[in-house]
């Protein structure tokens, strides 16, 4: 459904994960450029509440609730969105799930669904956006890659064999693209964001995830992913950290993989103890239940799903949070 604001003049955007943390944030960035939106995510309680932030603020927007697994289901929302704006000009996709701990650790189901929703639901709603732009004369595709497609560190393996995945399809579509007259492929890599999708993952290392300092906001991939659409770069990146994750995976592999397990242990993993569950990997966010003992953390506060935990954010909260996060100081809670 559609807020009842007058149509904008604006390109129309497809935003998946819209009740994440990149993905509302970019859903905001694009509506203060008076986009036409189409919000795409499992979570339909969060869309809604997004859906009337943004008719709040004069944003119009459309909900398509969809699992990116779903090739029928993706192909569907391309459809709503083209009936209801005649078309879709930037796809912006930021879904996708995490299952922490080492890889004996985690079913082999759980395993499995990771790679089901970060490849094959990229590689879905990538084909889905190529038809509906050589149907349109052209439009930009922007897929959120990972410092960890191009690394690795431990407990994350399935994330980190997706990412590394994602990242060579977008270089074969980007090769691909050469043939479509006006489309754009890109790949944005952000490094660590203060989003929630550390404490709703997957989890079998028996604790919450966290963002490994230093930790950007993720406003700072929203306007990155604006940067390369509107030059047409064919690659993003927002944290410096990338830089020296990146060489040191590279220029000193030994070393790297020597110190790569007990910074990982300190950095990525908070001190809270949680019980193995499977978290977001095939549950909406929305009906996520974290069975961790005592309050848990939410960064990326301005995020639907965080919001829906912890109420809104103001201002002075936010940073605080931020600042933990930055401090890594892997307090309970």
């Amino acid at each position: 459904m559609t807020d009842g604001s007058p149509a904008a003049s604006g390109p129309v955007v497809l935003v998946t994960g819209a009740t994440g943390g990149i993905g509302a944030a970019t859903v905001r960035a694009y509506a203060g450029r008076d986009a036409r939106l189409v919000l795409l995510a499992r979570s339909a309680g969060l869309l809604e509440t997004l859906r009337s932030e943004l008719a709040a603020a004069g944003a119009r927007a459309l909900v398509t609730v969809a699992d990116v697994t779903d090739a029928s289901a993706v192909d569907r929302a391309f459809e709503a969105a083209t009936r209801e704006f005649g078309g879709v000009d930037v796809v912006v996709h930021t879904a996708a799930v995490i299952a922490y701990g080492r890889h004996d650790q985690v079913p082999a189901d759980v395993w499995g669904h990771v790679i089901q929703v970060n490849v094959t639901g990229t590689a879905n709603v990538a084909r889905s956006a190529l038809r509906a732009f050589e149907a349109r004369g052209g439009g930009s595709l922007v897929v959120i890659g990972s410092v960890l497609g191009q690394a690795t560190v431990p407990f994350m393996g399935s994330y980190a064999t997706s990412k590394w995945a994602v990242r060579g399809l977008v270089r074969t579509l980007q090769q691909e693209a050469r043939e479509l007259p006006g489309v754009h492929v890109s790949i944005v890599n952000p490094g660590s964001i203060a989003t929630p999708i550390y404490t709703l993952a997957g989890n079998y290392a028996g604790r919450i995830g966290r963002p490994p300092p230093p930790v950007f906001p993720a406003e700072s991939v929203a306007r990155e992913v604006l940067r390369v659409v509107d030059k047409h770069k064919r690659i993003g990146g927002v944290n410096p950290a990338n830089l020296v994750i990146r060489a040191g995976f590279v220029l000193a592999p030994r070393l790297y993989d020597v110190l790569v397990t007990p910074l990982a242990k300190v950095a990525c993993l908070r001190r809270q103890g949680v019980e193995p569950h499977a978290g977001h990997v095939f549950t909406a966010s929305e009906d996520v239940v974290v069975p961790a003992e005592g309050e848990v953390p939410w960064p990326g506060r301005t995020s639907p799903v965080a919001v829906q935990h912890t109420g809104p954010p103001d201002a002075d909260n936010e940073r605080r949070e931020l600042l933990h996060e930055i401090a890594g100081d892997g307090r309970r809670g």
